[in-house]
């Protein structure tokens, strides 16, 4: 069995790609509101809400129980795609390293594509793959789409 790997999906979502990237570049502050029974808080431990390089550290529930990290943000507005990095905090005791990529690629008017990809690395063997987090990043897409069509 391998240690590293990865996890990846797709969601099709009603919100251009420049608005959903947008929203995790630089409005991450506004996910606990767009997906209040998944996020509980975000907030800035270094930097600011828009430069890459900030690290925030967010409060969520997963699998029903609270948790959280701290990560670090890496931005490439070219492609329209976050890469979290995790740093400390819960899944850091059962992966060494653990990344979550969000990729929007535009599809048709107004609606996008978006690649959830999590890279990872168990601390051990017996560590399940990280497709609960998968889940998690899924259903903050569909809560973003829902928050954006409410208007």
């Amino acid at each position: 069995m391998a240690l590293q790997g990865k996890v990846e999906t797709e969601v099709e979502i009603k919100v251009p790609a420049d608005k959903f990237y947008n929203i995790w570049s630089k409005q991450a502050h506004h996910v606990p509101t767009a997906s209040p029974n998944n996020v509980e808080a975000v907030h800035v431990h270094e930097g600011d809400w828009e430069t890459e390089g900030s690290i925030k550290v967010w409060k969520y529930n997963i699998d029903g129980r609270p948790e959280e990290v701290k990560e670090k943000v890496v931005l490439n507005d070219e492609d329209k795609s976050v890469t979290m990095i995790g740093l400390e905090g819960h899944a850091m005791q059962e992966y060494k390293t653990i990344n979550v990529v969000l990729h929007a690629n535009p599809k048709g008017e107004g609606s996008s594509l978006v690649k959830v990809r999590i890279e990872y690395e168990k601390i051990k063997e017996d560590i399940p793959t990280p497709n609960n987090y998968l889940n998690f990043f899924v259903n903050l897409t569909k809560d973003i789409e829902a928050h954006h069509l409410k208007g």
